[in-house]
């Protein structure tokens, strides 16, 4: 191939590859049957990015950090043995704040995700979030660091 026409392909790639994917990005604030699930209760729970008011711990995030590092311990094996990472982990702000139905997402190690698991269900309640002027069940991800 000829050294001028690969440039100009490779500029019109790179042109179309740059091109803001908008539709892609696109955040809705209507409910549709993509942004919440139904639990075996019958409870509706929204995902966090389709509601209209994100749930928030008190105090904010700064308050969310600093209450995970004082509430989390190290478990003693991983710590000897060294073992570090990032457990996500899922759960449900309830309508009145409260946090239920926690779950390891991604685990490390099964002494780390435990502690994950005992940090969130030590929180106090959250404000909780709304949509169409009314609390909601919304499902939020946390990662829980742990590094030596």
């Amino acid at each position: 191939m000829p050294e001028m026409l690969r440039y100009n392909l490779l500029l019109v790639v790179t042109l179309l590859l740059s091109l803001p994917a908008s539709a892609q990005v696109k955040r809705v604030n209507h409910c549709n049957p993509m942004s919440r699930a139904q639990f075996p209760g019958g409870e509706v729970v929204y995902e966090f990015d389709y509601v209209d008011v994100q749930p928030q711990f008190p105090g904010g995030d700064c308050a969310l950090t600093n209450f995970i590092n004082e509430t989390r311990h190290y478990p003693y094996n991983a710590y000897q043995k060294r073992i570090q990472g990032r457990v996500l982990c899922s759960f449900i702000v309830n309508p009145d704040g409260t946090v239920s139905h926690i779950s390891v997402v991604r685990g490390v190690d099964a002494e780390l995700n435990r502690e994950a698991v005992r940090v969130i269900s030590e929180m106090p309640k959250w404000h909780a979030g709304r949509h169409s002027g009314n609390s909601v069940a919304v499902r939020c991800l946390l990662p829980i660091a742990f590094r030596l």
